[in-house]
């Protein structure tokens, strides 16, 4: 598997080349074009009770799409919905704690769950929920901006806000805490923030998603326009 990023940071698209018969699990609603004779298979990984996880507990699609190249091999061309970045992380047996939403397509030797125990305490305004990934091969993730990644020493400590977080090392130390108090919650703009411990690598958005909504629909302006008759 061959895979290449055009036009980055802002509308990002992966280009990946397969061998011929190889597969490539998608993200259901990714795929933006492909070559002849691709085949689509969606399935249920890791059955029903896993499918319901990732579903219910990681954000993510109940279905997966796996796409399998023909004999002379294929193309596919893959997009996040949102404005943004993508990467590409090969994994050597690596595990990574990854954003919902963020998850874009992986190698099929990559494992992607939400029954990681930690996950419960991630439930927050922003619907920050993390999945794992843990495996050999390429991962492909995307952004909402452009991404900016940190490496920590063992002992180094760093504050993302939870809207910014895209995927970090699995055994990092982590803590989920309010930024501040009350006081702060309500009139500051922030809300959650993750304090990490390193060593590991962290990886944030220029961009929060919430912070956006927010911003396009303020608190108590909303509903019907002035006058309306209820």
């Amino acid at each position: 598997m061959q895979v290449e990023i055009l036009y980055r940071p802002a509308y990002s698209m992966a280009i990946v080349n397969l061998a011929p018969f190889e597969e490539i699990r998608v993200e259901a609603g990714s795929m933006v074009g492909m070559t002849d004779g691709m085949q689509l298979q969606t399935r249920m990984e890791g059955g029903l009770f896993r499918s319901l996880q990732r579903s219910l507990f990681g954000g993510e699609s109940f279905f997966l799409n796996v796409f399998q190249a023909p004999e002379l091999g294929g193309q596919i061309n893959i997009a996040p919905v949102l404005p943004g970045d993508m990467m590409i992380l090969p994994m050597h047996e690596d595990s990574l704690l990854v954003q919902s939403g963020s998850y874009v397509a992986s190698s099929m030797d990559i494992d992607i769950d939400a029954t990681w125990s930690g996950a419960r305490t991630f439930f927050a305004s922003e619907g920050l929920i993390m999945l794992r990934a843990r495996g050999s091969g390429l991962l492909i993730l995307s952004s909402y901006g452009a991404i900016h990644p940190i490496d920590l020493e063992a002992g180094q400590r760093y504050t993302v806000d939870s809207g910014h977080l895209v995927s970090f090392t699995e055994g990092m130390g982590f803590n989920v805490r309010l930024i501040g108090g009350p006081r702060s919650t309500l009139f500051s703009g922030e809300g959650l923030v993750v304090d990490l411990t390193g060593p590991g690598r962290v990886y944030m958005q220029t961009r929060s998603e919430d912070a956006f909504l927010t911003w396009l629909n303020p608190p108590g302006k909303g509903g019907s326009p002035e006058g309306e008759q209820k």
